[in-house]
């Protein structure tokens, strides 16, 4: 799963979100590495929307402006978990291994 995929999902997984809020909350999330354009964001929610990770939530009109909010979805929600997972065991033999250089065992 890339970067910004994964952040968008995670963004999600705490409530549903419009676009301007996911963009900020990515950077946040991110520390400010990942600086989502909108149409980036909107072509990634679509795609995820057809994988069936995420879906429109609801619609809200704001200063005369369409808000579309997404939440994730059960099986978004899954591949996040096992996305979390996965880097949780690769930082963890990262760690090992420079535990290891650092020791001498290299």
């Amino acid at each position: 799963m890339r970067e910004p995929t994964f952040l968008i999902l995670t963004a999600l997984a705490r409530e549903p979100m419009h676009g301007y809020g996911l963009i900020k909350d990515v950077a946040q999330l991110s520390g400010g590495l990942v600086e989502l354009r909108p149409g980036t964001l909107y072509g990634a929610l679509d795609r995820l929307t057809d994988e069936g990770l995420v879906t429109p939530d609801r619609q809200e009109i704001v200063d005369g402006r369409a808000r579309r909010y997404y939440r994730i979805t059960d099986a978004g929600a899954g591949a996040l978990r096992a996305e979390t997972e996965r880097r949780r065991v690769g930082v963890e033999a990262a760690t090992r291994r420079l535990a290891a250089r650092e020791l001498g065992f290299a």
